[in-house]
């Protein structure tokens, strides 16, 4: 499975899939948004997002204390401002392939727009997919809301597997298949309408099914996987593409003749915030958008971790564990069976 899982989603390197996504265009997406005055006011979801992970540090951190932690694609430093003493954290690399990203999270640092964090931070710029940690370097890696944008999941989760000590913990949240699916069958019904076909217009996403597998596939113990909607509401369909512009997020296919063929026309964008309206919308005329998103934590090996048993070592068999079922008559556990009168 985690194999399978691994040859679907690998989409660069001899033999792979062509990257889904144009790496430049997305950087150029994010740091056009970073530069208007009121960005932070489109990081809404990230913000929320990045407290609720690091909330599940609550319940492993009273054992451990990660004292050197990364988090990848931290954007303007959301996981920063959500760790705070969470996880006894003592330095934090933030890292992102945006370097207008990282300037603006050292900015809000300093101009003391953020609550000073209790750790020390370190910020490295991301080459291309290439993760910037040393091997067996930390005990706690982070991402929030970045992996989505990632061209090869397999690559980046085994260079993470590779950068933790013994024991150490991924922990990471992405957005999953059904995000925004208001939106993808809006599309949908407006392009077989007017077009006879469907356009590309939203990004391809992981499932459910697979980030186990990716976990076990880079080496990861005790893989758990959990999702949550989050849905969020809005006046109308464009302000939706409006906010998913403004906050970097826009469609950024990597093949250009789909980015050509899914470009929405005026009169297709009309046709699909009326279909969006009529399919969605409340009573008030507001219509949601749902964030499907999906946490994942995974432990690099150690001794002490609980592992299986070995086949065939096993002391006690299943069926005297279990004891007699419930169809054992007369003869059979301890001779007290119904038989007729």
């Amino acid at each position: 499975a985690a194999a399978r899982a691994a040859r679907r989603l690998l989409s660069t390197g001899p033999g792979g899939r062509a990257a889904p996504f144009d790496r430049a265009l997305k950087l150029a997406q994010r740091a056009h948004a970073l530069k208007a005055p009121d960005a932070r006011d489109y990081e809404y979801l990230r913000e929320e997002i990045a407290e609720r992970l690091t909330e599940r540090l609550e319940d492993v951190s009273l054992e451990y204390s990660f004292r050197d932690a990364a988090d990848v694609g931290c954007g303007t430093g959301h996981v920063r401002r959500a760790l705070g003493e969470r996880g006894g954290v003592e330095r934090l690399i933030e890292i992102d392939a945006c370097q207008e990203a990282l300037d603006e999270s050292a900015r809000r640092q300093a101009d003391g727009e953020d609550h000073p964090p209790p750790f020390a931070v370190e910020r490295r710029r991301m080459d291309g997919e290439v993760l910037p940690l040393e091997p067996n370097s930390m005990d706690l890696i982070v991402s929030s809301l970045s992996l989505h944008w990632e061209n090869d999941l397999p690559l980046l989760f085994a260079q993470a597997r590779a950068a933790l000590r013994p024991d150490g913990v991924f922990l990471a949240a992405v957005l999953g298949g059904d995000t925004l699916h208001e939106l993808r069958n809006a599309f949908l019904a407006a392009d077989l309408e007017r077009r006879g076909g469907a356009g590309s217009h939203c990004s391809p996403l992981v499932r459910v099914a697979d980030v186990g597998s990716l976990l076990q596939g880079a080496g990861l113990a005790l893989p758990t996987v959990d999702t949550e909607r989050v849905v969020a509401g809005y006046e109308d369909p464009f302000v939706l593409l409006h906010h998913l512009q403004r906050a970097g997020d826009s469609h950024a296919p990597a093949d250009r003749e789909d980015a050509a063929r899914a470009a929405a026309r005026r009169d297709a964008l009309v046709a699909m915030a009326a279909t969006y309206q009529a399919l969605y919308a409340n009573e008030e005329g507001q219509v949601p958008a749902t964030f499907e998103v999906i946490y994942m934590i995974g432990w690099a090996p150690h001794e002490s971790q609980p592992r299986p048993l070995r086949r065939g070592t096993a002391q006690r068999s299943l069926k005297t564990s279990l004891g007699p079922g419930p169809g054992a008559g007369a003869g059979e556990g301890d001779g007290r069976g119904c038989g007729a009168s």
